[in-house]
């Protein structure tokens, strides 16, 4: 089975499109798969929504719920935990992926690799979005000596083994994939990126980018290594 997690907070406008392409996308690569939406805590519907857009295949989804918002790690880590597959995939609700574009990842996995993960060959955000991206990326090197492209893009494909080893995730912010880079990376896995088209939101307001969430996810930053030491 193929399951694709998809977190979401408010996402209703750009739900039934992006739920629209992965039904289409998503058999190719599988006959058995299904779509877990994890909404996060939601006041316009979000969940609702996808399971009108499913259609047919509303059977297919699975939607796990929080009360209120709980933010991103623990919202994508919920979707992980809930998924069923023997390959696991996330995607960001926003509409800034391309649910055709987990062929790319899925070729990563049919050559070999264990975790395959996207990097955003041009991002489509404001400026300061990709400033904060790449200060970010420049303290995980430096902390957790893992080297890899655009280590905050939500778009990734495991073998359910990764996702067995890396247990239990226990991020609760913007970093769960470093720590999922960083298991992996620790455990022998092969990783493998490859470039990945990012478009431009049509809908909603952007979670991130404000300074709380910056300076949270720095502070965890730090604590998940210290919680992270000799992991193996």
């Amino acid at each position: 089975m193929f399951s694709l997690v998809i977190p979401a907070h408010n996402e209703a406008e750009n739900l039934p499109g992006l739920l629209e392409r992965s039904r289409k996308a998503l058999p190719p690569l599988a006959t058995d798969w299904e779509v877990v939406l994890v909404d996060d805590g939601s006041t316009d519907g979000s969940a609702e929504t996808a399971r009108r857009a499913m259609g047919e295949d509303a059977g297919r989804l699975q939607v796990v719920t929080h009360a209120a918002k709980s933010g991103y790690g623990k919202t994508v880590g919920d979707g992980l935990r809930a998924a069923k597959g023997d390959y696991v995939a996330f995607m960001d609700g926003d509409g800034q992926f391309a649910p055709e574009d987990l062929e790319r990842l899925a070729a990563l996995v049919a050559d070999g690799a264990d975790l395959a993960a996207g990097w955003r060959i041009r991002r489509a955000d404001p400026w300061h979005r990709s400033v904060v991206s790449k200060t970010f990326n420049f303290l995980v090197r430096l902390l957790y000596g893992i080297r890899y492209r655009d280590l905050d893009c939500g778009f990734k494909l495991m073998r359910r083994s990764v996702l067995d080893r890396t247990a239990p995730l226990i991020s609760r912010a913007a970093l769960i994939n470093t720590e999922l880079y960083y298991k992996a990376t620790r455990a022998g896995f092969r990783v493998a990126q490859t470039g990945i088209p990012h478009h431009p939101r049509l809908a909603g307001v952007r979670s991130g980018g404000r300074l709380k969430p910056i300076l949270r996810a720095v502070r965890e930053l730090v604590l998940l290594r210290w919680r992270l030491r000799g992991w193996s």
